[in-house]
């Protein structure tokens, strides 16, 4: 299992329409039709929810319950002002950095499909570089070619509209993949290949698997929040993405060591069940997978938090893949890593037994 490599090219391709899909939070279902008919064969039922998230059930009449999940949503932004003369101010749907934007092509939402914009910013030469002003939220605006407001709506462009980059999956030196949205539709997508992994080799599990894909994590972990009182799992096995930290003006000091191409990043956190962790570890180290580890403060920052507090509480722990330029268009990762936070769902599933409370008093 561990020495041969797991992506195919079907499994490649799904990866880069899924990818390439936009689905920012409250707009995820369209993602997850293609997440769902990828994920069809290898799974026995479907379960979905009023927002959108959805959840391929293995063996769905068993007692025990176990979690895998990532998050479906990415982040975007909703036209909050249009001007007279044409231009649309934002406001964020999700952590969108105001940063990255000036310059940047845009997607706008319409029900008439999408509308292309740019998000301008003031020449170099009428800038006061001893003072510049960064880009922040109130002073990006994206430009649709229209001169009047009237222009604007004409198009079918009003406020609480959706904005979406239009940036595409690449591969980059052979290995690292890059795209907007990795985080976390490869989350989504790793979970997928956990199901087809099971599949192909014929594994039976004694307890019924669920592989969820959670909407709107991005704003407040609120899909896993609602998934996780319908499925009420007894374990929850969560994947996200963290911080490379080894690109400029990141300090480990605050942010750790975690790098892309090391292996999945283990987390220790409140929300992290101990005993779960250490068969995560355990797993790892008898595969000989390599892993990095986390500290996490007060939480995770992830749908790990959501599930583990629910229900009275549920086990649970946070499997991340590292990933460089969160937040931004070009968010990158390595292809080892993605194949092994694959491999160490896989192997951490076949080792829990039907019933297994991780009760630090049994």
């Amino acid at each position: 299992m561990a020495s041969k490599k797991i992506l195919t090219k079907k499994s490649l391709d799904f990866f880069e329409k899924y990818l390439n899909n936009a689905a920012p939070t409250g707009y995820e279902w369209e993602g997850q039709k293609i997440w769902m008919e990828y994920l069809k064969p290898y799974v026995d039922t479907f379960i979905t929810d009023t927002y959108g998230t959805a959840v391929g059930v293995i063996n769905p009449d068993a007692k025990y319950k176990v979690v895998i999940e990532g998050h479906s949503d990415e982040i975007s932004w909703y036209v909050n002002y249009i001007t007279d003369n044409g231009l649309i101010h934002v406001i964020r749907n999700g952590g969108s950095d105001h940063q990255i934007a000036p310059s940047k092509w845009v997607n706008i939402h319409t029900k008439k499909g999408f509308v292309k914009g740019i998000f301008g910013w003031p020449a170099i030469h009428t800038r006061n570089r001893a003072k510049e002003e960064p880009p922040k939220i109130e002073n990006i605006t994206v430009d649709v070619g229209a001169t009047t407001k009237e222009e604007v709506e004409k198009m079918g462009v009003h406020v609480g509209c959706v904005i979406t980059y239009p940036d595409e999956f690449q591969i980059l030196n052979k290995n690292k993949f890059v795209c907007r949205a990795i985080d976390n539709r490869a989350g989504g997508f790793m979970i997928a290949e956990v199901a087809r992994l099971l599949h192909e080799n014929k594994q039976k599990l004694p307890f019924g698997l669920y592989i969820t894909n959670a909407v709107q994590e991005e704003i407040g972990l609120r899909g896993a929040e609602m998934i996780t009182h319908t499925i009420k799992p007894d374990v929850a096995i969560v994947t996200d993405v963290c911080h490379d930290t080894t690109t400029p003006m990141i300090k480990k000091v605050t942010q750790g060591h975690t790098e892309i191409g090391a292996g999945p990043v283990i987390s220790y956190a409140p929300a992290v069940q101990n005993k779960l962790r250490e068969r995560i570890i355990e797993t790892a180290e008898e595969k000989k997978i390599p892993f990095q580890r986390m500290a996490a403060s007060r939480s995770t920052g992830t749908d790990t938090d959501a599930f583990a507090y629910s229900n009275g509480g549920v086990a649970s722990a946070l499997i991340s893949l590292p990933l460089r330029y969160m937040h931004t268009t070009v968010e990158t990762v390595h292809q080892d890593d993605v194949e092994n936070v694959i491999k160490l769902i896989y192997e951490t599933l076949l080792t829990i037994k039907e019933g297994e409370t991780f009760s630090y008093f049994d």
